[in-house]
């Protein structure tokens, strides 16, 4: 993350008394757009509508980012290779929606490598998402292998977008396995795609593709126009199936 005081970024200060944002086709590449403002839920719904994502470390102000590339992830677009394709056969495992979202956020926040180079999921931003999640737009996958929660993924759903936020495994694959199911599953509902914000490696050979931001701001425009499903995915179901 850039320092605020960078000198080569104009950083917009956010109104406490406004939910508006500026417009992130002026941000540089890197995305830095704005600070301050605060976690309320209607606040961070308008910053995702705007293609734009709360990101900070503790002890410094809030930063709101818009990155040029922006990875994205195609829901029919995700690489499954031959080993992971017996992961999926294997069935040892069961997933779920929505059943312990608060657990998945905790375990986001506390997977070591972050606690070694510290977390933006602070206790504020985990308050945040899941107050969320009980409004209905954040949402949660968990992977569980005889009863025990091994991994997952949380993030927000509008109109045919879903926000990825975080995942994590405590098991291999156990991510990966949760991706999927939401990636089929999203399929199946007409999703657009899975922002997965920032581009990453390991996305990327799962079939993430980093677009300009001028075209992710398009894709989002349009993924918006239907109606937001809004409510609890408790009663998603998700087995294996070759394709």
């Amino acid at each position: 993350m850039s320092s605020i005081f960078d000198p080569d970024y104009f950083i917009t200060p956010l109104s406490p008394y406004s939910h508006s944002f500026p417009d992130p086709r002026y941000a540089a590449e890197e995305g830095l757009l704005a600070y301050g403002g605060d976690l309320h839920p209607d606040r961070i719904l308008k910053a995702y509508r705007s293609g734009i994502f709360p990101w900070y470390n503790p002890g410094d102000p809030i930063l709101w980012w818009s990155p040029d590339p922006r990875l994205i992830l195609y829901p029919d677009q995700l690489r499954v290779n031959r080993s992971f394709r017996r992961v999926l056969r294997n069935r040892n495992y069961t997933v779920r929606f929505d059943h312990d979202f608060p657990a998945v956020i905790a375990a986001c926040a506390s997977m070591p490598e972050r606690r070694e180079r510290g977390t933006w999921l602070t206790p504020e931003m985990q308050e945040a998402y899941t107050e969320l999640h009980r409004r209905g737009f954040a949402h949660s996958v968990e992977v569980y292998e005889e009863g025990v929660l091994i991994g997952g993924l949380y993030g927000i759903a509008m109109g045919r977008a879903f926000f990825g936020e975080s995942m994590f495994s405590r098991a291999r694959d156990g991510s990966k396995i949760a991706l999927k199911a939401l990636s089929d599953v999203l399929r199946g509902k007409g999703y657009d795609f899975i922002d997965c914000q920032v581009v990453s490696d390991h996305l990327v050979r799962l079939g993430a593709v980093a677009v300009p931001r001028q075209r992710f701001l398009e894709e989002l425009e349009s993924a918006l126009q239907s109606a937001p499903e809004v409510g609890s995915w408790s009663n998603y179901r998700w087995e294996y199936h070759d394709d």
